[in-house]
């Protein structure tokens, strides 16, 4: 909870920042907002790390389902850089760039999900005969 409380004063600050050099040197704004996104997203990620351990206790417990949760990790980094990197550029005013990122995600993330969705339909056959 103190984390969120952090980071939340550290974005504020550093978006009213952000205003304040957007009326004289724009692109000032725009570094201080990429820094900033930068810095919040390498506090995630530390905390990240966290909740990898206790998945890795979870891989642990539900032996052979580990495949799964590669996987279900694999679709959540994706999601998360993509959401990171197209958000940067949709506020440095590069929307169709940040489109196509978001296009790319969406894809990585169906790409990633194959294993399962084929592990599914290989489950429906074996019952069918």
């Amino acid at each position: 909870m103190e984390e969120v409380i952090k980071v939340s004063i550290f974005g504020i600050f550093g978006v009213l920042m952000a205003i304040q050099f957007k009326a004289v040197k724009p692109e000032y704004s725009t570094y201080i907002s990429v820094v900033l996104a930068m810095i919040i997203f390498s506090i995630v990620i530390h905390q990240l790390r966290t909740i990898l351990g206790g998945l890795a206790w979870l891989k642990d417990l539900f032996e052979g389902t580990g495949g799964y949760l590669g996987i279900l990790m694999k679709v959540i980094g994706i999601t998360y850089l993509c959401e990171f990197s197209a958000g940067i550029c949709k506020d440095a005013g590069y929307g169709a760039v940040s489109e196509q990122i978001e296009v790319l995600g969406k894809l990585s993330v169906m790409f990633a999900g194959l294993p399962i969705l084929l592990a599914v339909v290989e489950q429906i056959q074996s019952y069918m005969g």
